[in-house]
């Protein structure tokens, strides 16, 4: 979360972006053309891919490559060379490159790639840095692979060099590809400090800031960084350029290599062996919003027909220019023109006048994007995958269908999915659907390709930047067009008591996606199968902890299993929360809440009260949406730690160990004392920023609220505070009054948790049991969001809409003791209608009615009131909406509802 230096070093990039200013366009801002829909109906099912990890525990793995025979060569940025072999299913170490490797710089063993006539010549090539006296340098190497798959160290050739400037952790590059005609190409990135310029270009041209100017790099058409190169490498090592680069050789102030020239950091490249053409993901700049330097940071995925300029540091996404800026003065002057780009800086060695810019294919912000709003929004890292191309006489059983024929395809290491882009007979884009997005698990991808077998090889580089992660790992996908294995699922009811103890098993739930028959056998003390009934009763006659062990079988012989633990020899306790009072409203005022908490035990016959728990917890703010329920609201809960969970900060920081950023227990020690901390950590998440915790900053996240935003950094902030549990009496009468004042958007939490005596299992086994109830007490107004259940309606940010004759929502779990009336905040435009509210059902006894008027305007919001009957204990309430007769759609728009009188809301 705090800090961005995935985007600064390997392809690695955090969040998002809101517009507040005017874009900066060139060229006409417009969604790319969209010819065809997604063949939803022979797309694929899911359930026929399967994902296999072939290789685990890896540490920083960059660039892989499958051989024909099946051999998957693969690179850590530490140096490390490692070969998966298929046949014994092992992965071995070949070399360990003395590479310029450490944390501070992020160079290394940066990529890798095979000779297109591996089978012939055994050639690997390596993307490594090298220190060669005082020079730093990044070094494409050929080896050769010796028959017994070691590698021939002595073989190596240096195909070509360029420097780089050391003192920058920033933008390597590093991937390989060929084309068709056997060229190579290799990206680089701009080697440019991107701290300093607020997240827009770097081109700051002033003297003694050289690394802070990507124009001597990315826009420099004398140099090899901050771009693709291609060439054609001939037996001896040396190259030649081949035709159609962007600079023909000789012409004054350029290099010939160059192909596509104006890349930020091209990570990952990928050339079609069909058509050539080559497509990559950048890594785009910072800034969460346009600002006075120019457009906000998007992130692409660019395709190159043929050669040509992509605009970095002076546009950005599809051609969005930015102004020509004096770091020193501030002044803002002009656009740049894409049609015809000038590079004035002093640190440009090359020529000035460059090619026009060319826009990107797919281009998104951290924020959510109107022109590719399937991407979503988040952090943000594109990496260019491969074109694949089905072929029928392949003899493979692992091969991706015919569906994907000609998909590219591409992913993002921060969003951590992955995408099949479709493009018509002219290799323009059409539309693009996910790929594997309910049971891929990708961790990070951060390599793929596509093996001579037709499967899919990825690498992940784990959940956490920079550090060993523990799911860094080489895996397959396999697509399965035939028959698919069961999925066993075993489940049992009673599964802790008492000998002898009686448990009736399910396995009837376990599924067959092909539709076969399956057959049963269940296992439940030792291997001797026990019975072959989907759904067996089985009695324990001993004390003990058990595995009951389901295994179904298909007609083909394919096999899943299942487990149930069944503990016999001690009961759960019972713990019970009760109060005389509501047990689902708190009320505006602080007010005294009376509980008690009940607890049996059959095997303890003195209850040991050092054993209960009872603690109370106030939560100040939660989403405005469906309730959750209380095994959810428990006293761990944390808006905050929620928010931060299903974030990307967990990519640069760990709870108490130190990744690129700081842990959060030490952010949290820091601001300690600091009584603005809130406020500023707040804001700093929301607009990004860096100078605190070394040269890498925080990107901006502003899909973030500021409500949100507040709620984690309170999170991270209480993580540097030793805990201490205030427990609570079994019985007493609490004051509520933390809410006074605030928003009433808050929980308070009673849990009540007891631990059993135990008992001792053979073989000397402990089976102590715990119990635990939880009273949620919620403000008696509730959002329309808030909800449990709809039905024939929407949500409509914080209210409900869309709402006809018949529609319902549902809230659940509702006490009314006490309460006398319901008041609605609605609005209606011409149609009066009833409300009925329903308990337990839509058509269960009626406890309240209300005939609204309409207000005669959608925007215009009153309160209406009815009385309503406490029938007693907890219900579902169904809010049923009835007008049989006329006009009866588009009825109501709910803003709020409040369990009481108008008098009590504190605000609308």
């Amino acid at each position: 979360m705090f800090t961005s230096l995935l985007k600064y070093s390997l392809p690695l990039g955090i969040l998002a972006g809101l517009t507040t200013l005017p874009a900066f366009h060139r060229g006409t801002d417009r969604a790319p053309a969209r010819t065809a829909l997604a063949d939803t109906l022979n797309r694929p099912e899911e359930n026929r891919f399967t994902k296999t990890v072939l290789s685990n525990d890896l540490n920083e793995p960059m660039e892989l490559a499958v051989a024909p025979d099946g051999r998957v060569f693969f690179v850590e940025r530490g140096g490390k060379f490692y070969l998966y072999d298929p046949v014994q299913k092992k992965t071995r170490l070949l070399h360990d490159f003395p590479v310029k490797a450490v944390d501070k710089y992020l160079n290394g063993l940066l990529g890798m790639t095979i000779d297109p006539d591996f089978s012939q010549n055994h050639f690997l090539y390596f993307f490594y840095t090298i220190q060669e006296g005082e020079q730093t340098l990044q070094r494409i190497g050929r080896f050769r692979v010796n028959d017994d798959s070691s590698l021939d160290v002595a073989s190596e050739k240096s195909i070509i060099e360029f420097p780089i400037d050391l003192e920058v952790s920033a933008h390597t590059g590093g991937s390989m590809a060929w084309d068709a005609h056997r060229n190579l190409f290799i990206s680089t990135g701009d080697n440019t400090v991107p701290f300093e310029s607020n997240g827009h270009a770097p081109i700051d041209a002033r003297s003694g800031r050289l690394t802070f100017d990507a124009q001597r790099s990315s826009g420099n058409p004398n140099d090899l960084r901050g771009k693709i190169l291609r060439i054609n490498v001939k037996t001896d090592g040396s190259y030649t350029i081949p035709e159609g680069n962007l600079f023909p050789k000789g012409t004054p102030g350029t290099r010939p290599e160059i192909y596509v020239m104006g890349c930020r950091n091209p990570y990952r490249i990928s050339v079609d062996p069909a058509t050539s053409i080559l497509y990559w993901g950048e890594i785009g700049p910072d800034a969460g919003t346009d600002g006075q330097q120019g457009p906000r940071g998007y992130d692409e995925f660019n395709q190159a027909k043929k050669a040509g300029n992509y605009g970095w540091p002076y546009f950005v996404g599809d051609n969005k220019a930015y102004h020509q800026y004096d770091f020193a003065t501030k002044a803002v002057g002009a656009l740049y023109d894409p049609m015809a780009p000038v590079n004035n800086s002093p640190n440009n060695t090359g020529a000035k006048t460059l090619p026009p810019a060319q826009k990107a294919m797919i281009w998104y912000p951290y924020n959510a994007s109107a022109e590719f709003p399937k991407l979503g929004v988040g952090g943000r890292c594109a990496m260019g995958g491969p074109v694949y191309h089905y072929d029928p006489a392949l003899k493979s059983t692992t091969k991706l269908p015919a569906y994907y024929d000609k998909a590219l395809f591409v992913y993002d290491w921060m969003r951590n999915w992955v995408y099949a882009v479709r493009l018509d007979a002219d290799q323009n884009y059409q539309y693009m659907e996910a790929f594997m997005p309910q049971t891929g698990d990708f961790r990070r991808p951060v390599d793929m390709e596509i093996g001579a077998d037709g499967s899919i090889y990825m690498l992940e580089y784990g959940s956490v930047y920079g550090i060993d992660n523990e799911d860094a790992r080489l895996v397959r996908i396999d697509f399965n067009g035939g028959n698919r294995a069961p999925v066993a699922r075993a489940s049992a009811t009673d599964t802790i008591g008492l000998a002898p103890l009686t448990v009736a098993f399910s396995g009837g739930k376990s599924v067959d996606f092909d539709k076969d028959a399956l057959r049963y056998s269940w296992r439940f003390e030792g291997n001797k199968v026990a019975s072959t009934e989907a759904n067996p009763t089985y009695t324990f006659r001993k004390n003990g902890i058990y595995r009951a062990i389901l295994t179904v079988t298909d007609p083909a012989g394919k096999v899943s299993t299942d487990t149930v633990t069944v503990k016999v020899g001690n009961t759960t306790p019972q713990v019970a929360v009760s109060t005389p009072q509501n047990r689902t409203f708190f009320s505006p005022q602080a007010t005294p809440f009376a509980y008690t908490v009940s607890v049996t035990d059959k095997e303890d016959k003195v209850i040991d009260k050092k054993n209960l728990k009872v603690v109370l917890n106030y939560i100040p703010k939660v989403r405005s949406e469906p309730m959750m329920g209380h095994q959810q609201l428990t006293s761990t809960y944390s808006l905050g730690k929620s928010l931060v969970a299903g974030s990307d900060c967990k990519a640069c920081h760990q709870v108490a160990a130190k990744s690129v950023g700081p842990s959060f227990t030490e952010v949290a020690k820091r601001y300690r004392d600091d009584k603005t901390a809130i406020a500023k950590l707040a804001n700093k998440v929301i607009i990004g920023g860096g100078g605190v915790w070394g040269e890498h900053a925080m990107s901006a996240h502003p899909q973030l609220s500021r409500e949100e935003a507040t709620e984690m950094i309170k999170y991270v902030l209480s993580l540097g505070t030793e805990p201490t549990e205030n427990r609570l009496p079994q019985q007493g009468t609490l004051t509520l009054n933390q809410h006074v004042g605030k928003e009433q958007e808050g929980r308070y939490v009673l849990t009540a948790s007891y631990t059993d005596k135990g008992a001792l299992l053979p073989p000397k086994a402990p089976l102590a049991l715990t119990k635990t109830d939880v009273l949620v007490l919620r403000p008696t107004k509730v959002l329309g969001s808030e909800a449990d259940v709809l039905s024939n309606m929407t949500r409509q940010g914080k209210r409900l809409g869309n709402i006809h004759h018949q529609s319902y929502f549902v809230l659940k779990n509702i006490d009314l003791k006490g309460i006398d009336q319901l008041t609605y905040r609605y609005s209606s435009k011409d149609k009066g209608a009833t409300i009925e509210v329903h308990i337990d059902s839509p058509t269960g006894p009626v406890v309240s009615t209300l005939a609204y008027k309409p207000t005669g305007d959608w925007r215009k919001y009153e309160e209406a009131g009815a009385p309503v009957r406490d029938p007693g204990g907890l219900h579902d309430l169904y809010v049923v909406f009835v007008k049989p007769e006329g006009p009866n759609r588009d009825l109501f728009s709910l803003e709020w509802l409040l369990f009481g009188k108008p008098t009590a809301v504190a605000e609308k």
